[in-house]
């Protein structure tokens, strides 16, 4: 994995093989920070990177100034792995080590974007819940965004708040906001 922009543009990464992750692709990466780009100044940014697992999302947002990011995941070699880069590089990640769905229930932190990358052949249920408790919980600050990455064969726009989806290759990214 590489990172695409900011400080660390072009560094490139090599997660452990034995991890269990489908990190998400450069070319869907580069297109979804692209959209980002026209919405928000990263530098404002507080980001909430749910099953994070190698942090290829998280490093984005830090090496373009994010100033928060917390990255959950529940596997414990992929927080080992974030915590070391992100030490390596300075970045101001903050790893926790959780069940995503147990850290949404207990924590009142609210995020700019809230980004969750489940595995694929998760049930719509498992998607829905997560949207259920971003909201629910009133995660995400004023003109936040929660983004849910997922197979081109899910669909998600039927859940509350949906807003628009973006697929690239296999991957599709579907945007959740609050009522404006």
């Amino acid at each position: 994995m590489r990172i695409i922009s900011g400080k660390h543009k072009g560094k490139r990464l090599i997660a452990p093989k034995k991890l269990p992750v489908r990190p998400t692709t450069d070319f869907a990466k580069e297109a979804l920070f692209n959209i980002l780009n026209n919405n928000y100044y990263f530098d404002e940014l507080t980001v909430l990177d749910l099953f994070a697992g190698t942090g290829n999302i998280s490093y984005e947002f830090a090496s373009r100034g994010a100033i928060h990011i917390t990255s959950v995941d529940g596997n414990s070699g992929c927080i080992q792995f974030i915590s070391k880069t992100a030490r390596e590089l300075d970045f101001p990640i903050r790893p926790i080590k959780s069940d995503v769905y147990r850290f949404l229930e207990k924590t009142s932190e609210k995020a700019d974007i809230i980004f969750a990358d489940p595995p694929y052949n998760f049930p719509t249920e498992e998607f829905a819940r997560i949207s259920e408790l971003v909201f629910s919980k009133n995660l995400l600050s004023e003109d936040g965004m929660l983004i849910i990455e997922h197979s081109k064969h899910t669909d998600l726009s039927q859940l509350p708040n949906f807003s628009y989806l973006k697929s690239y290759g296999g991957s599709t990214f579907s945007f959740f906001e609050l009522p404006a």
